[in-house]
């Protein structure tokens, strides 16, 4: 019955995030048993073809409420078309307000998902493929009940 109702929200959540007109890529990679192992490092590969656009990158987390800690550290390398690299940075999560331990993000139940602003304003100069790497850096491995995590690239609104 549990699976069902996940199966179910997934797709609804499909639906909703394909109807996005502002999302050039996004993409989330499910952890093996709910927990991030430090030498897990999911890479996201993603294409940019317009350099004249500026774009916000985002973080997806989907947590258990088991999870022992109201933040997650995180690192994101970002690599251009070229392998080098362009920028690295140690980020922090918040999944729950730290006085009141209530859940951050969309969810039901004991599982909730949060989307964090991690690069705002970004201009990409060359077209072509463009790698994020993410690392958990909470110092504790394997890091228990987080269930996923991924990366959104969306066109800033903010633009005049």
């Amino acid at each position: 019955m549990h699976n069902s109702i996940v199966m179910c929200a997934a797709a609804l959540l499909l639906l909703l995030v394909s109807c996005d007109p502002a999302r050039v890529y996004e993409q989330n990679v499910d952890l093996p048993e709910g927990s991030w192992q430090i030498d897990n490092a999911p890479v996201f590969e993603f294409e940019i073809e317009d350099t004249t656009q500026r774009y916000d990158v985002f973080f997806n987390v989907r947590y258990n409420l088991q999870y022992d800690y109201y933040n997650l550290y995180l690192r994101h390398q970002l690599m251009g078309p070229d392998s080098t690299q362009l920028s690295a940075k140690l980020h922090e999560v918040l999944l729950m307000d730290s006085k009141t331990g209530k859940p951050l993000g969309k969810g039901s139940s004991d599982i909730y998902d949060v989307q964090a602003l991690a690069l705002d304003n970004v201009k990409f100069s060359k077209q072509g493929k463009y790698r994020l790497q993410l690392t958990q850096y909470m110092r504790r491995d394997p890091l228990p009940y987080i269930q996923a995590v991924g990366v959104r690239i969306a066109k800033d609104n903010k633009q005049p």
